[in-house]
């Protein structure tokens, strides 16, 4: 029997598309083609990608009929999202990003994507909701529920094994987002130059590449930390369980949040995670049950509840394996990819 093919739209150098369209042709008998953007939403301005969709606009159906795609999957609903919308394949499945994909709320172009992302809303069969926070935004913009599907995609918890690595003699610490100005790196250096001030010893690992690394190397110096921080890059998805198991302490202090693969990683490993006071992440972590909640630019508060935490090895043993037991139970893979690949291909058959 022949493949059916599948045209995903999205950045496939990210981490979250490259685990969708694996899990896809994993669990399901999919062929996957892809098509981006030239203009990525990294590095560049939104007027910049927003001009590049408009472009496109007017032959997008051509280019996604040259592909004979029996359905087309995308993420970011205002801009992938709505060219799968007008692509003219019946088969829609759209995935928001974020706990909302209308961000930043104050953007002059806010009116703008709202249409965008409702007309995406209305022509998609399926809506993905990867955690309650996104089901929420979407039934407030009066998206049909019943076209949502609440279920992240999951993390490989066999690659993403448990060790535990906890010390009570250092932190070794891992930061894993990408070095964009809402994920706060900043605020998380001036909290480790605070804890060296009190002669708490640590190793900072920060992965991920972007816009403010010279700047972060350069923050690190003044701060006088840089012997003790490692800005690895961008490393292999492969390599990432390594760092993770070798860590303690898993931090990210975003101003926004959907649901991250990142701290499902970080908790399947064995990390005690210490991460940013806002709803999105309040969906996974109970501030002093199973992790710490934290605001994200407070480097003072963060650099206490670190060291609190630190000295407190009973709330982190036990922190540690309930996270670990969640994730294999709910964040599990190899469960839920098989269950969207099904949903995918019963979806291709009923509209055939």
């Amino acid at each position: 029997m022949q493949k059916k093919r599948i045209l995903f739209l999205g950045e496939t150098f990210r981490a979250d598309a490259i685990t969708w369209m694996n899990g896809l042709k994993e669990f399901g008998d999919f062929e996957i083609v892809t098509w981006e953007l030239q203009n990525h939403s990294e590095g560049i301005s939104r007027i910049k990608r927003l001009f590049e969709l408009f472009k496109i606009f007017f032959n997008f159906k051509k280019i996604a009929k040259s592909f004979n795609a029996d359905m087309v999957i995308a993420e970011r609903v205002t801009s992938y999202g709505f060219l799968a919308a007008i692509s003219g394949i019946k088969a829609i499945a759209i995935a928001q990003q974020g706990s909302s994909d209308l961000w930043p709320e104050n953007s002059p172009l806010y009116f703008f994507k709202k249409k965008l992302q409702n007309y995406a809303f209305k022509k998609a069969n399926i809506i993905h909701a990867w955690g309650n926070i996104m089901a929420v935004h979407m039934q407030k913009h009066k998206a049909d529920m019943s076209k949502v599907m609440i279920m992240p995609k999951g993390i490989n918890v066999d690659l993403f094994a448990f060790q535990n690595n906890s010390s009570t003699t250092k932190i070794n610490a891992i930061v894993t987002r990408s070095l964009k100005s809402e994920y706060k790196q900043d605020a998380i250096l001036k909290a480790f130059s605070i804890l060296k001030k009190k002669n708490i010893s640590f190793e900072l690992i920060i992965v991920g590449d972007g816009l403010l690394l010279e700047k972060l190397k350069k923050l690190a110096i003044q701060l006088n930390i840089e012997k003790d921080v490692v800005f690895a890059g961008r490393i292999n998805n492969i390599d990432l369980p390594k760092l993770l198991q070798e860590s303690n302490f898993y931090i990210s202090m975003p101003t926004t949040e959907g649901v991250s693969a990142s701290l499902f990683e970080a908790m399947a490993c064995g990390c005690f995670p210490v991460v940013s006071n806002i709803e999105g992440n309040q969906n996974w972590i109970k501030h002093n049950e199973n992790g710490v909640l934290v605001e994200s630019e407070n480097a003072e508060k963060l650099a206490y509840e670190i060291e609190k935490a630190f000295l407190n090895q009973n709330l982190i043993q036990k922190a540690i394996l309930e996270n670990r037991e969640f994730v294999v139970q709910n964040v599990n893979y190899a469960i839920n990819m098989k269950i969207i690949a099904k949903t995918y291909e019963n979806l291709i058959n009923k509209i055939k």
